[in-house]
């Protein structure tokens, strides 16, 4: 008797042709993502590179859709700059404040933590990203307000006047944390401060021990050590770190509108621009200014090696 084989359905024929090729099934699987990122992502990009370069009348208030370089000019005004050079020095100040908290939380749970003590460090640190970005900003606010439990504490501890002296100082204070520069930072730590701990606490992981023992064998003392070896072996995690931190903070347009001075940065002058103002091409080249500077900035980035700690 000879055996009878049963007909092949669609679904075998399938997955013959996806055994056979397997890139075709590659191709199948890669297809979707990529034409959302080149069609949605992409797209969005080259019509805002577009845009950039219209010029919006003066007395009509509408676009003209005619290729100049008048609007980038623009951004060379004195109430730009400010813009820029304010985000620029808010973005690199945060990104320092950020990689000094992160060095020691992160250099304790790549050296020391263990078992339970490294799944306690992960949730604590993830935990954060779980709640509503935007009840984290205005438990902040409360937080920072002259009422709030920073003032409160400030006054059981009797440590006010030196609060207020820190509020008074010219460029960062103002009537409490809560409208001032310096709260804003703060809350701007707070917020990227994990995108800053993961990347470091995974290249300090990546430090071979025997370079440490090696170190201390040729008579270095722990501060030798961590000046000479650890500090450059962990450093393309914190220019990793610093990817995340600079960038987030350059296009972030919630947090200076709810916390802090009236004073714009780039993120918050696209918003209002696009919005109340309906200046479309001056909002576009506000936002072409983070992207050129990202890209300067991943370049050197890569050359640095900070890739290989993501």
């Amino acid at each position: 008797m000879s055996a009878t084989l049963a007909t092949r359905g669609l679904g075998d024929k399938l997955t013959g042709l996806f055994w056979r090729k397997p890139n075709l099934l590659l191709m199948l699987l890669l297809m979707p993502p990529l034409i959302w990122l080149g069609l949605v992502y992409l797209g969005s990009l080259a019509a805002l590179l577009v845009q950039s370069f219209y010029s919006i009348d003066e007395f009509s208030g509408v676009v003209v859709p005619e290729f100049t370089l008048r609007t980038y000019g623009e951004l060379f005004r004195a109430q730009n700059m400010d813009i820029i050079l304010r985000t620029l020095m808010m973005s690199a100040s945060v990104t320092i404040g950020c990689a000094v908290l992160a060095f020691p939380i992160a250099y304790f749970a790549a050296r020391y933590a263990r078992g339970p003590w490294k799944a306690a460090f992960y949730l604590g640190v993830m935990l954060p990203l779980w709640s509503s970005y935007l009840v984290k900003i205005y438990a902040w606010k409360l937080i920072l307000a002259k009422e709030g439990i920073i003032g409160w504490a400030a006054g059981a501890t009797g440590t006010t006047p030196i609060l207020e002296a820190v509020l008074s100082i010219p460029g960062i204070g103002g009537n409490s944390l809560s409208t001032s520069f310096l709260g804003t930072w703060m809350v701007f730590v707070y917020v990227w401060l994990p995108y800053m701990i993961l990347p470091m606490q995974a290249s300090l992981e990546r430090v071979p021990q025997s370079m440490l023992e090696a170190s201390a064998d040729l008579g270095a003392s722990r501060a030798q050590t961590f000046r000479t070896v650890v500090l450059p072996l962990a450093l393309p995690g914190v220019i990793a770190g610093s990817i995340f931190t600079f960038s987030l903070t350059m296009g972030d347009y919630i947090i200076p509108q709810i916390v802090g001075t009236s004073a714009r940065f780039i993120g918050l002058a696209v918003y209002q621009l696009q919005g109340t103002a309906g200046n479309i091409p001056l909002a576009a080249a506000f936002a072409v200014v983070p992207i050129v500077i990202m890209v300067i900035y991943l370049m050197l980035a890569k050359r640095a090696g900070a890739f290989d700690a993501l």
